[in-house]
């Protein structure tokens, strides 16, 4: 389902989609869905997306750029 945007139980509807960042790397850091795995060390709460519950799951609103970023590295 590339292209369509789901919307988890546990991200609230808000007003409009904050802006792209500019940097690459600051991407993914500080996402409004945030939610930081319990399952590691505290000390690397540190508001990146892969340390987030749900990264990498379906249950993460945001799969659909991570699995880009990984069409992009792709050999051709």
């Amino acid at each position: 389902m590339r292209g369509q945007f789901r919307i988890p139980a546990h991200m609230p509807p808000s007003g409009p989609a904050p802006s792209e960042p500019e940097d690459d790397a600051e991407r993914f850091v500080n996402r409004p869905c945030y939610e930081f795995n319990s399952r590691l060390l505290g000390a690397w709460n540190d508001r990146h997306c892969s340390h987030c519950r749900y990264y990498l799951t379906a249950r993460c609103p945001h799969i659909d750029e991570f699995l880009d970023d990984v069409d992009d590295l792709s050999p051709e």
